[in-house]
């Protein structure tokens, strides 16, 4: 069974004192408005990327990607500021230009060494993202924090902590993809678009939906105590292109549904999995939450190269009973549902609906998959070609499945969780199909 800590070497890394890159030019200042939809997911995501030895080696690895961060800096400012709260209890970002948090480390091993990166491992991983040692809450860590990371081999990692609220996967991307363009003498594809007013909430405020991605489910099952107090395990599952048809087949052999996509096939059946393998009761009630990109959905649709929060989570609640006595077209239809409901309409509702009651989404007996494997973080080249590995160090609650491309043709699906022990057994032997 895998434990947190599934990587075989000891890893030690020697970090050197931090040091800020402001931009390399004057920006603007001042206060940077953050929408409804930044709020919401103001967690810090720590993500690396590790890149092989080629002829020119490390030595100027991280000079580049310093001097690199610097230059994109100017296009990217609000990200050199610091999180603060506006007069409305609000985060808004206070545009200083004090700059990015920037570490150089090294490491003793070879990247080899690292062992299975595939599977989230916050305690060796970790090593390789610089901390803001004595951080109370996000307000005290910069919005970006870089670590370069050079090891014995040649190779070198590149350990990204940053703020969701300042950018969605999409933006994430878009932005790393800059970094990496500017690192290599290139104009930006896609500059990015700034102007966050776009999803300010509507005067008065029109809530014309349900929004039970805020609802508290009563936990009756003591699911947040088992994931809570139990040791953690940590796994991932491949899922090849032979077996998301597989599932597509299992979900539509019963004529129910007369298609689905290969998303909503596997988040069907991991939401299940996961309600069997916590023994939830019949009548435990589940909720599934996944971010739907808003981008093309809202009307008119959002600048080519937003560069913050345009996604929206959208729901579904059922019984834990209902979801395991139907087959699984039954939990399909759900999860399309859900797909369907985020309308812009619904979007702005939700941007309205928090301006409300500033409510935070419930973990309560719920499942939140977050889904990479649309984005091409594996395509960020600073120089050095494309990344060998890039993914999280850690999920960021215990209650989120993270979906990530896989392989060569990156047509895999890895799946990304942990269980408590007892409940990861049960969900290992489910996911035998």
């Amino acid at each position: 069974m895998e434990k947190v800590s599934n990587n075989s070497c000891q890893l030690s890394v020697k970090q050197e004192e931090p040091t800020l890159v402001p931009p390399a030019e004057e920006t603007e200042k001042g206060l940077y408005f953050l929408s409804n939809l930044d709020q919401n997911i103001a967690v810090t995501v720590r993500t690396i990327y590790c890149y092989k030895s080629d002829s020119k080696g490390n030595q100027d690895a991280a000079k580049v990607i310093k001097d690199a961060l610097s230059k994109v800096l100017v296009h990217y400012y609000p990200a050199a500021g610091r999180l603060t709260i506006s007069s409305e209890g609000k985060l808004i970002v206070d545009c200083t230009g004090e700059g990015a948090v920037f570490v150089e480390a090294t490491a003793d091993c070879s990247i080899e060494e690292l062992g299975d990166t595939t599977k989230p491992d916050p305690i060796t991983l970790g090593k390789l993202v610089y901390d803001i040692p004595g951080a109370k809450n996000i307000l005290e860590i910069p919005p970006l924090v870089a670590q370069v990371t050079k090891f014995k081999c040649g190779g070198f990692v590149l350990g990204l902590c940053m703020n969701h609220c300042m950018y969605d996967g999409i933006a994430a991307m878009e932005f790393l993809n800059s970094w990496g363009e500017t690192a290599r003498g290139l104009p930006l594809k896609v500059p990015p678009f700034l102007d966050r007013s776009i999803f300010k909430s509507r005067n008065p405020p029109q809530i014309e939906f349900q929004h039970q991605e805020f609802a508290e489910i009563e936990d009756i099952s003591e699911t947040s105590t088992k994931v809570y107090k139990e040791e953690m395990h940590y796994s991932s599952f491949c899922f090849d292109p032979e077996k998301l048809e597989l599932l597509k087949t299992k979900a539509t052999k019963d004529g129910v549904l007369e298609k689905c996509t290969k998303f909503e096939a596997l988040t069907a059946f991991v939401w299940r999995a996961r309600t069997q393998a916590l023994r939830m009761k019949p009548d435990q009630q589940t909720k599934l939450l996944f971010a739907v990109d808003g981008r093309p959905r809202f009307d008119p649709p959002i600048p080519k190269g937003y560069s913050g929060n345009a996604i929206v989570l959208t729901n579904s609640i059922c019984s834990a009973g209902e979801q395991l006595e139907n087959p699984l077209s039954f939990t399909v239809g759900l999860v399309q549902k859900a797909v369907e409901m985020a309308t812009d309409s619904y979007m702005r509702s939700a941007i309205d609906y928090f301006e409300t009651t500033r409510a935070r989404p419930s973990l309560a007996a719920t499942l939140l998959v977050t889904t990479w494997s649309r984005l091409s973080f594996h395509t960020i080249d600073f120089g050095w070609g494309d990344p060998l590995f890039s993914g999280p160090v850690a999920l960021p609650e215990k209650e989120v499945i993270l979906f990530l491309s896989h392989g060569k043709e990156r047509k895999s699906i890895n799946v990304l969780l942990g269980l408590p022990a007892s409940a990861m057994k049960t969900f290992e032997e489910l996911m035998q199909i």
